[in-house]
């Protein structure tokens, strides 16, 4: 069915039931082996092979519900979370809005979450048994309590917790609905974050990516830079969701939270040019915010991003734009005489 005609469906209801609805439909969905990767797509990136460069961010299967039936979708890894050391409800609601004449959202979900226990027991089930079809990519992203005295030994919790059953972890210390989550992004506590949770992923090193914001000051972007570079961080995801509020439509462009979609376009891809200006190639990067086509993900990549990530573009585009872009990125390889993703990842840089 054309998620044109079911979009409106989905719209009457308010937006976070809707997440809901959605999350549910794909839990009833059977789970498939990822169908072959496309050699032409295929890249390894901190020691993983990723079938294609699409991944599904976090925020959308927050508790490990349906990330591991993505790929179905065209995704060519999904990440699940963030999830923190104990449960908690996140934010008062209503905390989720469509800006629809903005084809954006606002979010303060606030880190709700079932907790670490519960979720590593429901992906432990889930983790494909060898010789059972390939399984595919999944990322674990982990956060801090809003209660906790000390943040840091929240984020070491998560990574012992997880680092066995996850492909790679994310580090998120980028959203802005969790007070003073931020400051970890500060170069004095970012060593000190670094310091503790690169040890924690355990003797079989699970790669650790960092998440960060997009409202950066060029002195941060130099201060994250050399962090990442000096504690051997494996990847940087750029971009979170901004605090900054471009002009917007929509009757809800007042809300507090972090703005996702359309309007995150250009200062997420000018926080990958930054990155990859100071970082080279020396240090992954994934570029997140404002990916809703083909041609924005192109670009993404020929700033430097190896992969990107995507979500708030879903709620208006429909569950199978993962397959699209994907489609869309061959045909503009082709276009420009490229054979392989990885020949376009930097050559704007």
């Amino acid at each position: 069915m054309s998620y044109r005609l079911v979009r409106p469906l989905f719209f009457a209801l308010d937006a976070e039931r809707a997440h809901h609805l959605s999350v549910a439909l794909l839990r009833m969905m059977p789970f498939a082996p990822p169908p072959a990767p496309d050699t032409a797509l295929t890249q390894t990136v901190a020691g993983i092979s990723f079938p294609n460069p699409v991944g599904l961010a976090a925020g959308y299967d927050k508790e490990g519900l349906v990330a591991h039936k993505m790929h179905a979708l065209g995704f060519g890894f999904a990440e699940l979370g963030t999830l923190t050391p104990m449960p908690q409800p996140g934010n008062p609601q209503p905390r989720l809005f469509r800006l629809v004449e903005d084809r954006a959202v606002i979010n303060r979900m606030g880190f709700n979450n079932g907790g670490l226990a519960a979720a590593a027991e429901r992906v432990a089930k889930r983790r494909r048994p060898a010789g059972r079809g390939a399984a595919p990519v999944i990322g674990i992203n982990i956060g801090a309590n809003k209660d906790a005295a000390d943040r840091i030994a929240d984020y070491v919790t998560g990574v012992t917790c997880m680092a066995p059953l996850a492909d790679y972890l994310t580090v998120n210390i980028s959203s802005p609905n969790t007070p003073g989550l931020r400051a970890l992004q500060d170069r004095a506590a970012l060593d000190q974050l670094l310091g503790a949770v690169m040890p924690a992923r355990g003797a079989d090193r699970t790669p650790i990516f960092l998440k960060v914001a997009p409202d950066l000051e060029p002195a941060d972007v130099e201060d994250i830079a050399a962090a990442c570079l000096d504690h051997q961080v494996d990847a940087l995801i750029v971009s979170n969701t901004t605090i900054s509020r471009p002009p917007l439509r929509s009757a809800h462009a007042g809300e507090s939270g972090g703005l996702s979609g359309a309007p995150l376009t250009n200062l997420s891809l000018q926080r990958i040019r930054d990155f990859r200006r100071i970082l080279g190639n020396r240090l992954p990067l994934i570029g997140v915010g404002g990916i809703g086509n083909a041609e924005q993900a192109y670009a993404r990549l020929r700033a430097g991003a190896s992969l990107i990530q995507l979500y708030s573009a879903l709620v208006y585009e429909g569950p199978y734009l993962a397959k699209r872009i994907n489609a869309g990125l061959k045909k503009l390889m082709a276009r420009d005489g490229f054979t392989h993703i990885s020949d376009v990842v930097g050559i704007d840089s």
